[in-house]
């Protein structure tokens, strides 16, 4: 009887070694899947613009196709917008009407928000330039270009703007810091013109070590933001990793910050240091895991997202922050580009010809 008690022991402990436990990376893993529930039910009810960015994010991420769905959808807004700006840009005054209206419709709820509409309006036709920028950006992510009519217009109007100056102009990079570092990496994408270095140097003397440690809130999120940028805008946005000793500049500051990061950062940027560890291949770093586990700590039970700094759980506003942290949380080691709409959209300009789109429509709105 012993001898048989003894073999059932061993049997039971050979058996719990065999059952895998649920270690944290599952639970993890576990919540950004909680996370992208609610978003994925909420997803109709939120805008245009909104469903683009989760959308886009979700298929880089996964691959999955039913993304693409929402992804064609914004293609054919994209073209239509694209080709009103290429036909505009034939009439003489185009751009410098638009950046007014843009201005003018700039939202000025946040302190952050006034403070870039006014450095905006000092900038002439910037306003209208980069919104530009990013649209053909995006096209080319796409594949669609060569479906533009006319698109070397646009791309010779970008040419001809002073993006040195206002890309290195200390005023804009201390208010401006993460659209600073896409807008190089969109000119250089795009074969407009290779700001990157001179970007980089002037940001980096805008933010010595020694100023950092007495920045506000404000303008340290906003030298977070810029530096984890550099790293996002070169992966083509979540499209493809990035060699990690061009931003061994970057990695290594962040690094250092840890502590000040998890205590002073919001939970979208959070988000987006481990982001720029991730693209780089750098899953094992140990903040890679600290902000792990502070997005699946900061998840409200209630509304199953992260809330924002001051609690609000709305869907709408957190969107941004809530598919920044499923992509961490979820994060499988490899991404797929596009998803390239070229086959689907390549042969339809001909059909974008209707009346003018809303220019103004969420001009305020900051793209990434």
């Amino acid at each position: 009887m012993g001898k048989l008690f003894s073999l059932m022991i061993a049997l039971l402990l050979v058996g719990c070694a065999v059952i895998e436990p649920y270690d944290e990376r599952e639970a993890q893993r576990d919540a950004g899947l909680a996370i992208q529930e609610v978003y994925e039910r909420a997803l109709p009810t939120l805008s245009e613009d909104k469903q683009r960015h989760f959308a886009q994010r979700l298929y880089r991420l996964t691959g999955e196709q039913h993304w693409r769905a929402l992804n064609h959808a914004y293609g054919v807004r994209l073209l239509t917008r694209l080709e009103d700006d290429i036909v505009g840009l034939a009439e003489p005054g185009y751009a410098a009407a638009r950046s007014r209206a843009i201005i003018a419709d700039y939202s000025q709820r946040t302190a952050k928000q006034r403070a870039r509409r006014a450095m905006l309006g000092e900038w002439g036709e910037i306003a209208f330039a980069r919104g530009l920028l990013f649209r053909l950006a995006q096209a080319e992510y796409h594949g669609l270009l060569p479906a533009i009519e006319d698109h070397e217009r646009a791309l010779g109007y970008l040419a001809e703007v002073d993006w040195a100056a206002f890309l290195t102009d200390p005023a804009v990079i201390g208010i401006y810091a993460a659209q600073v570092a896409n807008q190089a990496y969109f000119l250089h994408q795009l074969g407009v013109m290779d700001l990157r270095r001179e970007v980089e140097a002037a940001f980096r003397r805008h933010y010595p070590p020694d100023r950092v440690a007495d920045l506000d809130d404000a303008e340290y999120r906003n030298w977070l933001y810029g530096l984890t940028h550099f790293v996002i805008a070169d992966s083509r946005y979540y499209q493809r990793k990035v060699d990690p000793e061009a931003h061994a500049w970057v990695l290594e500051v962040l690094a250092r910050e840890t502590d000040n990061i998890l205590a002073r950062a919001t939970a979208d940027i959070q988000a987006e240091v481990a982001l720029a560890f991730l693209l780089a291949d750098r899953e094992d770093h140990p903040l890679v895991g600290r902000v792990r586990e502070a997005l699946v700590a900061a998840v409200d039970p209630a509304s199953g997202i992260i809330p924002s700094h001051t609690g609000e759980t709305g869907l709408a506003g957190g969107e941004h922050r809530n598919v920044l942290a499923i992509m961490v949380l979820r994060w499988p080691g490899r991404l797929h580009p596009g998803p390239d709409l070229s086959d689907a959209l390549g042969g339809r300009s001909a059909e974008f010809t209707g009346s003018r789109h809303p220019q103004n429509k969420g001009a305020g709105h900051e793209p990434t």
